[in-house]
């Protein structure tokens, strides 16, 4: 079941016999030039990202192991890349409070 509300989207899912608010959250992006191997270069700032506070908070609390994406930034010549993880809604939560609040 999907529902979109002026704070997101979010997905309910049943864990441990409890259905609970699962939401995926775009966690962090960095930018990246024109290089040959994107994958190769982007190890050292997804490891940096992952030892910070932030990253650390978001393995330990992610449903499922966060992924990495890489795209395309035919604008600038390079590569965005984004780490994404699903949070219940207590830790969505908390997770909006602490970071995402801009």
């Amino acid at each position: 079941m999907t529902n979109t509300r002026s704070i997101g989207e979010y997905q309910m899912q049943v864990i441990n016999g409890v259905a609970e608010r699962i939401h995926t959250i775009v966690a962090h992006t960095f930018n990246m030039g024109d290089v040959e191997d994107p994958d190769l270069y982007a190890a050292q700032p997804l490891w940096e990202w992952q030892e910070s506070e932030q990253g650390r908070w978001i393995m330990e609390h992610a449903i499922d192991k966060p992924e990495w994406h890489r795209q395309t930034d035919t604008m600038n010549y390079g590569y965005k890349f984004a780490i994404t993880a699903k949070l219940r809604g207590r830790d969505y939560t908390f997770w909006t409070m602490k970071w995402n609040s801009k």
